[in-house]
């Protein structure tokens, strides 16, 4: 048999070799904007590349990617269809792409580890994402908040978890939530053990919701509930903050179970006691009016919206059974402010103390002891039942 026939037959069978599934290298005979035509090296085979199949890029321009004579490998996709002579093929480069990079992914799922990817577009849904391949990011798992617009991401980078991985389906989920979640147990870890309960600290205002507001403090956000936002009434925190503000806060409760700081922004303000009480000292003699009588003194009121408590032992030098013996309510009297005690936002007065001359009547036997009573630390004061309480015996 001549030479010429061993090269023919030689060609024959490499051509029958040609099988679908198989990755061949290829050679660019030919390129359009809408296709590539490749031979087969050696083959004798010829084909077609189109643009989805080389490309995942719909704006690029093919003569920009490939020119003729240039040599790469290609996935066999299947035979052409029609009675060509030369057996013609569909040929495709992205496909082959996937598939060794779903290997590679697969050894990143099999081993924990994270894959970088770059959003390339929003769906229904989620958004989509290269990561050598397509994968889908769920809305869900973009983070571990509520993501209500997704088209910021798009052209972003980002660290992935691979959750579910099927090549033979081209399935491939990808999580950032998961990601986020280690990140800021690790973060909450570093900043609460930085932070003390009574701590004040500046923050800056990372959202509003109807019930707070997010602070961020150190790269965490910790929560100050609308009840802590003023001392007035709000009805909603964003009448009164905006994102992005810087804020002073005070760490109230640090939960380190469920990675919880709570905040507040009132309690770094003077309360509308100690404004209101700024310009009164101990010992100042001013004058105030009777608000309330109990069996055990009478509530004056001082300033604004301000009272202080005259003990039944406070009244007068003389001995008084009774506060509404010797006052009533709406009379005007001078008052001596003996304590003033901003925590349990108390002041105590005195009406005898007030008047230099009045002379001391012998000093009732436990009368101090009735005093001690009421200044003592564990004492909250006074209860409304026993206003209540004594208006009602009045009544009687």
């Amino acid at each position: 048999m001549s030479d010429n026939s061993n090269q023919f037959l030689d060609a024959l069978e490499q051509m029958q070799g040609v099988e679908v599934g198989n990755i061949v290298n290829v050679e660019a005979l030919d390129v359009e904007d809408g296709q590539i035509t490749v031979g087969v090296e050696n083959a004798g085979v010829e084909g077609v590349i189109t643009k989805r199949e080389f490309t995942s890029d719909r704006n690029a321009d093919l003569r920009d990617l490939v020119k003729p004579g240039d040599t790469f490998e290609a996935l066999v996709l299947r035979r052409a269809g029609g009675d060509k002579e030369n057996g013609e093929f569909f040929f495709s480069v992205t496909r082959l792409k996937e598939r060794e990079a779903y290997k590679e992914l697969e050894k990143v799922y099999e081993d924990g580890q994270t894959v970088e990817g770059t959003v390339t577009g929003a769906v229904r849904g989620g958004l989509l994402v290269d990561v050598g391949t397509r994968g889908f990011l769920p809305a869900s798992l973009i983070s571990n908040r509520y993501v209500s617009d997704l088209k910021p991401y798009i052209g972003k980078k980002m660290n992935l978890k691979i959750t579910e991985i099927d090549p033979n389906k081209n399935r491939l989920i990808l999580s950032r939530k998961d990601l986020i979640e280690k990140e800021r147990e690790e973060a909450f870890e570093n900043v609460a053990n930085q932070l003390v309960v009574g701590d004040t600290v500046e923050g800056k205002v990372s959202r509003l919701t109807n019930f707070g507001a997010f602070i961020d403090v150190g790269g965490v956000d910790g929560l100050v509930h609308i009840s802590e936002i003023s001392y007035k009434h709000i009805d909603k925190p964003s009448d009164v903050l905006k994102a992005g503000q810087d804020v002073k806060v005070k760490v109230i409760g640090i939960d380190n179970d469920r990675n919880r700081i709570s905040l507040s922004i009132k309690q770094t303000l003077p309360s509308p006691f100690e404004e209101a009480t700024s310009g009164l000292t101990e010992g100042d003699i001013i004058e105030g009016e009777v608000k309330t009588l109990t069996s055990f003194g009478a509530f004056v009121e001082v300033t604004d919206g301000i009272q202080g408590l005259v003990h039944v032992s406070e009244i007068s030098n003389k001995h008084v059974e009774k506060p509404s013996d010797v006052l009533k309510v709406g009379d005007k009297v001078k008052v001596k402010v003996l304590n003033i005690d901003p925590s349990d936002r108390r002041i105590s007065l005195s009406i005898k103390q007030a008047d230099p001359n009045a002379k001391s009547e012998a000093p009732r036997r436990n009368a101090d002891s009735s005093v001690d009573k009421y200044m003592n630390d564990n004492d909250n004061g006074f209860a409304l039942g026993d206003i209540v309480g004594d208006q009602l015996k009045d009544n009687d």
